[in-house]
């Protein structure tokens, strides 16, 4: 997956370091960047994949991903996992880590915190990521819980602005899998300030990750 980044929207909140790196990375991505480039939204055992964290950035590795989120789905359990197997990989590969791009040098892939987090816009159920984010910020903490929000705190708008006041940056996942036509999210997603938008998606859940050449140039069209 890679995230559109969307103009115009407007900003409720100050970004980390994280988050103006990744804004960055997010306006050059392209839809040849995923899989062999990057990769933003990933899922591990502790939510709904299949691959332990550990396992995750091991095949990060074997990529050559140059950056990649873990976006578990209302927790952070796999991130901090992945972050404790990176410190052991480093100590145990030393010569890995004194050179090249990446995080650790040599081409070990930048991980940056990620999560997805289900919200209600115009009346439906939908996920929005959130990318480069304070964990440990306030705002972020009760939807890092490890179950969906309710109430007032499932409001799309209240999504955004808590993962917006953590420093982070708010991208609408997959905005044609919803029951509600996609022109009509992307436009109310920007309303609310919406950072970003998933252009590059495999709906189609194919063996070789590849974006659906369907859905993906109409929502590029719309996230610009």
């Amino acid at each position: 997956m890679v995230a559109d980044h969307a103009s115009g929207y407007r900003l409720k909140g100050w970004e980390t370091r994280e988050a103006q790196r990744l804004k960055t990375i997010f306006q050059t991505v392209n839809a040849s960047s995923c899989p062999s480039t990057y990769n933003f939204h990933m899922h591990t055992s502790c939510s709904d994949g299949r691959l332990s964290p550990e396992e995750l950035f091991e095949q990060a590795i074997g990529l050559g991903l140059k950056a990649f989120a873990i976006t578990d789905h209302h927790n952070l359990k796999g991130y901090h996992r992945a972050v404790r197997w990176l410190e052991d990989w480093q100590w145990r590969h030393p010569s890995r880590c004194r050179s090249g791009r990446g995080q650790a040098g040599g081409g070990i892939p930048k991980l940056f915190v990620g999560v997805e987090i289900t919200a209600s816009m115009l009346d439906t159920d939908v996920h929005i990521l959130g990318y480069g984010f304070d964990p440990s910020h306030d705002q972020i903490a009760p939807y890092l819980c490890g179950y969906a929000p309710r109430g007032q705190q499932r409001s799309a708008d209240q999504v955004i602005q808590a993962i917006q006041s953590s420093g982070g940056l708010a991208v609408l996942a997959h905005p044609a899998r919803y029951r509600r036509a996609v022109e009509d999210l992307v436009a109310e997603s920007v309303g609310l300030g919406i950072q970003g938008v998933e252009a590059y998606y495999a709906y189609s859940n194919p063996t070789q990750w590849q974006p659906c050449p369907k859905q993906t140039p109409r929502i590029e069209a719309l996230a610009h």
